[in-house]
C-alpha cells in the first residue's frame, strides 16, 4: 500500500526488484562503482594512499533490528542501516530509502555520492544514506508509521539538526519525514523541524522540494542539449522512471519545448512518436499505477526505452541500468542521469567511448539537496521563501555547478564524471586538510 494517493505516480521509485523490467544488469554493484570512481578521482589529484581510505571509507554505520507489530496482531522483523560516510564539511545529509533489496553495500554507496554531491553544489553537508529492506507496498499506512517511528528511534542517538538530518527517497515521502520529525520532537521534548527536510509544507517543509529534484535535472539536461548543439524545440528525449523524479521531469522538459516520446515504470513503457500527452499520462497512471495501456502509445519493454532514437535519455529510476550489456546499444547524444548510479563503470566507459554526453548523477539530480537545504536553512531561521525565490536559487545552483564542472572536464580533458568527482573529492579534502587530525 502506498503511503499518499498520489504516490501511484511513484511505482518506478519504489520498484520492489530493480533488475527486472527497467534493464538493471543483475551484477551491478553501486559500492564498486562508486569506490572506482574516487579511485579515479584520487589518482588524478595526485592523493596518497592514506587520505585516499580516509575517504573511502565512511565515518559511521549503524545497522538496526526494526520489529513492526503488523495489523494482524503478528511480529515480524526487517533489518535498517544509516551511514554516514564524511562529516567534513558539516552535517551529514541524505535520503531514506524503503525497498527490499536494500543492504548495507547499497547505502554505503549512496551515502559516499551524497558527500560528493553536496561539495560539488558547495552545499555545506557531508554525506548520509539510510534504508530499510522493505517492501512498502506490501503495508499498510499504519504498519509503515510503526517501522518509521521504530528505525528512528533505533537511529535517534547519531542523527539530529546539526548532525544527520534524513530526507525521502525511494519509497519514502513527506508523510514519512513527519513521522521521523515527530518522533525525534517527542524524544527531545519540544518541536525541531531541521531534524529533517522534505517535510510537509504545513510542518515546516519548503516551498519547491518536492519537484526539486526534476527541476534540476531539467536545468542541466537543457544545458547539456545546448551544448551539443541542440535546441530544447528540435530536440526528443526518453525518460526511465515515472515516479518522484521522473514525471516531474518529463513535465518540465516539455515544457520547455522537448518532445517526451517515451516513459517507463517498473510494469513496462509507452512510446508516441513526436511526443506523449504527458498531461493525460499523469491522469491514466493515477487512475490505473501504471504507464502500461495508455491509449495513444504503443506498448514497448522497459528495458527497450534506453535503447531509443532520442537525443536526451534520462534514467531516473533506479542503479546499474546502463552497463555493459547495453551501453553499446544507447542511441541518445545526451544522458542525463536523475537516479542514483544508474550507469555501471563499464557501461560509462562504453558511452564514452561513443561519444555519448553523460552529465553524473551527483551534478544531474543534486537539485533535492540543494533545495533541502534551503528548507534546512528556512527551519532554522523559521523564516520562509516564496516558491519563486527557491527556484530562482535553485537553478542559479544548478547552472553554476554545470558551468564549474564542464570548464573543469574541458580544460583537463576529463569526462564530465570524472571532472564532478574530483572537484567534490578536493573540496571535500580541502576541508579535511584544514580541520586537521584529532587527536
Amino acid at each position: 500500500m502506498t503511503l499518499l494517493a498520489d504516490s501511484a505516480v511513484d511505482v518506478a521509485s519504489a520498484a520492489p526488484h530493480p533488475a527486472q523490467h527497467t534493464g538493471a544488469h543483475p551484477a551491478s554493484n553501486p559500492l564498486a562503482d562508486a569506490r572506482s570512481q574516487l579511485a579515479e578521482a584520487v589518482g588524478l589529484l595526485g592523493y596518497a594512499d592514506g587520505l585516499h581510505r580516509m575517504l573511502a571509507t565512511p565515518r559511521r554505520e549503524l545497522t538496526v533490528a526494526v520489529p513492526l507489530r503488523l495489523d494482524g496482531g503478528e511480529t515480524t522483523l526487517f533489518t535498517g542501516y544509516r551511514v554516514q560516510h564524511n562529516f567534513s564539511r558539516g552535517p551529514a545529509k541524505g535520503g531514506l530509502r524503503y525497498a527490499p533489496n536494500v543492504d548495507l553495500d547499497e547505502v554505503r554507496a549512496l551515502a559516499m555520492w551524497m558527500t560528493w554531491k553536496c561539495a560539488l553544489l558547495d552545499v555545506p553537508y557531508g554525506g548520509a544514506k539510510g534504508g530499510i529492506a522493505i517492501d512498502p507496498r506490501a503495508h499498510s499506512v499504519a504498519e509503515l508509521e510503526r517501522v518509521t517511528r521504530r528505525y528512528t528511534s533505533e537511529i535517534l542517538p547519531i542523527i539530529g539538526p546539526e548532525r544527520d538530518i534524513p530526507a525521502p527517497d525511494i519509497g519514502t515521502d513527506e508523510q514519512t519525514m513527519a513521522w521521523i520529525m515527530d518522533t525525534y520532537s517527542v524524544n527531545s521534548g519540544y518541536t525541531v523541524p531541521g531534524i529533517v527536510t522534505g517535510k510537509p509544507i504545513a510542518l515546516g517543509g519548503s516551498q519547491g522540494r518536492a519537484s526539486a529534484t526534476s527541476r534540476g535535472v531539467t536545468h542541466v539536461a537543457l544545458a547539456a542539449l545546448a551544448h551539443v548543439g541542440l535546441r530544447p524545440d528540435r530536440a526528443t528525449a526518453a525518460v526511465q522512471g515515472f515516479g518522484k523524479v521522473g514525471a516531474d521531469a518529463a513535465r518540465f522538459l516539455a515544457d520547455a519545448g522537448v518532445a517526451v516520446e517515451a516513459v517507463s515504470d517498473m510494469y513496462g513503457a509507452v512510446h508516441r512518436a513526436g511526443g506523449l500527452d504527458l498531461a493525460a499520462l499523469t491522469d491514466h497512471v493515477r487512475a490505473t499505477g501504471t504507464v502500461v495501456g495508455f491509449p495513444g502509445a504503443d506498448s514497448i519493454d522497459g528495458a527497450a526505452l534506453l535503447e531509443l532514437d532520442v537525443d536526451l535519455l534520462v534514467p531516473a529510476a533506479v542503479e546499474g541500468v546502463i552497463h555493459e550489456g547495453n551501453a553499446g546499444a544507447v542511441r541518445a547524444r545526451v544522458v542525463v542521469e536523475g537516479a542514483n548510479g544508474p550507469t555501471t563503470a563499464a557501461g560509462d566507459r562504453i558511452l564514452a567511448e561513443r561519444g555519448v554526453l553523460v552529465v553524473p548523477d551527483i551534478l544531474a539530480n543534486a537539485g533535492g539537496v540543494i533545495v533541502s537545504y534551503f528548507e534546512w536553512v528556512q527551519a532554522n531561521q523559521a523564516y520562509w521563501w516564496r516558491a519563486d525565490e527557491v527556484e530562482a536559487r535553485l537553478e542559479e545552483r544548478m547552472l553554476s555547478a554545470w558551468g564549474h564542472v564542464l570548464g573543469y572536464a574541458e580544460a583537463r580533458g576529463l569526462s564530465l564524471r570524472t571532472a564532478a568527482t574530483a572537484l567534490a573529492v578536493e573540496r571535500v579534502a580541502e576541508a579535511h586538510r584544514l580541520r586537521g587530525l584529532y587527536p
